[in-house]
């Protein structure tokens, strides 16, 4: 009854994976990405973050709270500098972008699967409903 088998599906899933990489929202994504990269005042204020963010945990774990809470507003605060440089918020801006498409792509798919399901089953796409569903209404135990 099959007509493909998993193996054949996760072939073509890996084909417009390929597909989708060569998209515009991907191009751009990695264009942005490699500005974000080179860009040494991002890098430099990355690295400080993570490295407070180390802080952050001992001083957790250790419940040293004055020192996490300067640490935390220092955090926070190189985090309001990294995001207002322009490079970062291009970064997000395409990020977002791609996260869409892929949202998009992977509810198409669902979407496309259901319809087909209900179109095999002779039910109504309009409704969402199968065939199996109308088929058994009116069919219950008479007792």
């Amino acid at each position: 009854m099959a007509k493909y088998t998993r193996k054949e599906v996760i072939s073509q899933a890996e084909e417009l994976a390929k597909m989708m990489a060569e998209t515009p929202e991907i191009d751009r994504f990695k264009q942005v990405e490699a500005k974000l990269n080179e860009n040494k005042k991002v890098q430099e204020l990355i690295n400080r973050i993570k490295s407070l963010q180390k802080n952050a945990v001992n001083f957790q774990y250790y419940e040293k709270t004055e020192a996490l809470k300067k640490v935390e507003k220092e955090i926070d605060r190189l985090q309001e500098e990294l995001d207002a440089i322009p490079v970062v918020q291009e970064f997000k801006s395409t990020q977002t972008d791609v996260n869409d498409f892929l949202q998009m792509v992977s509810n198409s798919i669902a979407n496309e699967v259901t319809n087909e399901i209900i179109r095999e089953t002779g039910g109504d796409v309009l409704q969402g409903t199968t065939g199996s569903a109308t088929s058994s209404e009116g069919e219950g135990c008479s007792h």
